[in-house]
């Protein structure tokens, strides 16, 4: 019986691959196509979330499911079949990468389609963890170059400010909680995670984060979410780039903020402490 990870090939699941792997568990990827790199031992299955008879054949002898849906613009029936197809074939040991403020932000397609998934977990007493990330760190690789070149931080993410993950911290709670299921002698109960980072950063703190690693002046861009959609819609979906716009608009109203607590029960599950910005920045910054 192995371990099934949805999403094997992103930001995340590759993480999770490699850490399921480097601890000896049997580990399968989905993956769309046959010739995607993955670590020594680790089992390939072709298909897709879209593609049903892909999905029963990779989920048959599968003890325990990894689900994480990229961004797509019909990610909820995605998300849903893979469940389905995850109950037929009986499986009871569920990881599932949701978002944090699934269930606030309700204008957001892709929050409220990942709540849609949670609702289902819930509403069919699924034996899953639910992971709740807010923003992650990573996003921020992709502005850099902006940072550096142009000395502002573009993205809007307003003065109420997010408690920003590092993807390795992600990937390495998701590796936790599926090993813990996989090994448990019977299905555990359903968990929710809010996955956080130690500090929550604004606008204006993530540029000076910035400007003292790099040792010159950045500037935050400010809260213009209708110039963020049309710069990216430059290069992505429009459905996409609105979706994000809404995002942002979202995050500058509410923050992303996590319950009192969270980071104490991560760091506890981890045995160490969580990544902080600072220490994220500071690793992308060259030495002069």
């Amino acid at each position: 019986m192995s371990i099934l990870v949805i999403g094997a090939t992103g930001t995340i699941g590759s993480l999770v691959v490699q850490g399921l792997a480097s601890q000896g568990a049997d580990v399968t990827a989905l993956v769309r196509k046959p010739e995607a790199a993955l670590p020594a031992g680790v089992k390939r299955a072709v298909g897709d979330l879209t593609n049903v008879a892909s999905l029963r054949q990779a989920m048959s002898g599968v003890r325990t499911l990894f689900l994480l849906n990229a961004l797509a613009a019909d990610e909820v029936t995605q998300s849903l079949q893979a469940l389905n197809v995850a109950r037929e074939a009986g499986i009871q040991r569920i990881v599932y990468l949701s978002v944090i403020n699934a269930d606030l932000y309700t204008d957001v397609p892709h929050f409220t389609g990942k709540y849609t998934v949670e609702r289902m977990i819930d509403s069919l007493d699924l034996p899953a963890t639910i992971l709740r990330p807010a923003y992650f760190m990573q996003n921020d690789v992709q502005i850099q170059p902006v940072v550096e070149n142009h000395g502002v931080f573009p993205m809007p993410i307003g003065a109420v400010g997010c408690a920003m993950v590092d993807a390795r911290d992600i990937a390495d709670i998701a590796v936790a909680e599926l090993l813990r299921r996989d090994r448990a002698p019977a299905p555990l109960p359903r968990l929710m995670l809010e996955v956080v980072g130690p500090e929550v950063v604004n606008g204006m703190q993530a540029a000076a984060i910035w400007s003292q690693a790099l040792g010159r002046d950045v500037h935050y861009a400010g809260d213009d979410v209708q110039a963020f959609e049309a710069q990216l819609a430059r290069h992505a979906p429009g459905w996409m780039a609105y979706d994000l716009r809404l995002m942002l608009s979202r995050i500058q109203q509410l923050g992303q903020l996590a319950q009192d607590g969270a980071e104490q029960k991560l760091e506890q599950l981890l045995g160490r402490p969580l990544r902080s910005y600072r220490s994220f920045v500071a690793e992308r910054v060259k030495p002069a």
